[in-house]
């Protein structure tokens, strides 16, 4: 009932959004004869404003054409590898004239970056993917909303994540021999599941993961995420948060936990920031401050575009992670595609560098829960074990923004690199010139 109500009254909002950036634009418009009047500016900026609370949020695109390689612009071929009911398995594949450099494109290693699925898109990490792309070959999980999903495609359990997971490094190590994976935030504990399960079945790992703010231990250094999903039982989030997709959507009848439920928690922990950020944009357009308005419209066109997930994917995370502690306790079992239920043993992993990265003030993942993998992959040797805190970063400051670009990212390249077996000068000439 509670989406529907709100399906309803979006619906209801949607024509007064539109005339509200109908009447910005007439304000702000050189032709009218109000527009260079102080009261006009007022008046467009405060209609700017009633559109941008009141529109509805699309998922947005990547929008990544080119990429610099070493002084080279490298055109962006963006392509969908591999097609599932509730993920697309994204590429990036670059294109260069330069014969250089694209020997040196062959070269480079493959990284498989997991993206949350955690109420925002997997666009969340553009800055993430434009930066790997200038060192790596990038795929991304591109998450699809469950409301878009047929009930006829069934249901999809955080089992299903970790096979997934799975499905795309085998994928991966098929084209390329191996490969390396990041994760950030949520989904570094079924990328650690993915890979336990096949060290313990004696598959070939990742070259390295690379885990970023994620709730590997959620006991540690407990955030307010982590305080709700103790504090309330299994039973409240099933009879509070859970709903039916309406009927105007392909997905109608899926069990879901709603996108917008999931906004309006991440706005209720920081209402006076996003008051004070929405005012600021109203100061920006009075003073025609394209720059600093501009930058609010990119950062809300993706904070305010959110997706819907399963129910049963996102009750099993909330009692396999942040109530039941299982990875922790070493008491997690996944069923994989064939129906077997196979145990989570991370320190099965041995030929797998690990390094963990989190955020000094990160409010999501506190300090120490990323960092428990450590421990955990026992098996890895310890010198190629890493843990880096990013000092003075908040959760998005660790994947996103200049903390990003001048601490982490460096971190990121050249721990990859540095697990990131050579080939031999004869093998690499092979490959440029057959084109593989």
């Amino acid at each position: 009932m509670l989406y529907t109500l709100y399906e309803s009254q979006r619906t209801l909002m949607e024509p007064f959004a539109d005339l509200a950036q109908a009447a910005a634009k007439f304000y702000s418009n050189p032709l009218s004869p109000f527009s260079e009047t102080q009261v006009a500016h007022r008046m467009s900026a405060a209609y700017e404003l009633m559109y941008r609370l009141g529109k509805d949020y699309e998922k947005p695109e990547f929008g990544i054409r080119t990429v610099d390689v070493d002084g080279v612009s490298c055109a962006i071929h963006e392509r969908i590898e591999i097609d599932k009911p509730f993920c697309e398995l994204r590429r990036f594949k670059r294109f260069s004239d330069d014969p250089d450099t694209l020997l040196k494109l062959k070269e480079q290693p493959a990284v498989l970056i997991v993206a949350p699925l955690s109420g925002h898109y997997a666009t969340l990490l553009r800055e993430t993917v434009h930066s790997m792309l200038e060192g790596h070959k990038v795929y991304i999980t591109d998450w699809k909303n469950a409301r878009t999903v047929p009930l006829s495609e069934g249901d999809f359990h955080l089992d299903d994540y970790a096979n997934y997971v799975q499905e795309f490094i085998r994928h991966l190590q098929r084209h390329y021999g191996n490969c390396h994976v990041m994760s950030v935030c949520q989904p570094t504990v079924p990328v650690l599941a993915a890979v336990s399960l096949m060290a313990s079945r004696g598959e070939m790992t990742p070259l390295s993961m690379t885990m970023m703010g994620g709730p590997i231990d959620a006991r540690s250094s407990p955030t307010a995420v982590n305080n709700l999903a103790t504090k309330r039982s299994f039973q409240w989030f099933e009879n509070n948060v859970i709903y039916r997709v309406p009927s105007n959507f392909p997905g109608a009848g899926r069990r879901v936990y709603p996108g917008f439920m999931q906004h309006m928690g991440f706005v209720a922990m920081n209402p006076d920031r996003h008051a004070t950020s929405h005012y600021d944009y109203f100061k920006n357009l009075i003073r025609g401050d394209d720059a600093s308005a501009e930058a609010h419209r990119k950062f809300y066109d993706e904070y305010n575009a959110v997706l819907d997930m399963d129910a049963n994917y996102y009750l099993e995370t909330i009692k396999t992670v942040f109530q039941d502690f299982k990875l922790v306790h070493g008491t997690w079992d996944v069923r994989s595609v064939s129906g077997e239920l196979e145990r989570v043993r991370p320190q099965d992993i041995i030929n797998t560098a690990l390094l963990t990265i989190e955020g000094e003030l990160d409010d999501i993942s506190g300090c120490g829960q990323t960092k428990a993998a450590q421990d955990l992959c026992s098996g890895i040797p310890a010198e190629h074990r890493t843990h880096y805190e990013v000092k003075g970063a908040g959760h998005y400051g660790i994947f996103s923004g200049r903390r990003w670009r001048k601490h982490v990212y460096p971190k990121v390249r050249d721990f990859i690199l540095a697990n990131q077996p050579s080939q031999p000068n004869a093998a690499r000439v092979r490959r440029a010139r057959t084109g593989t």
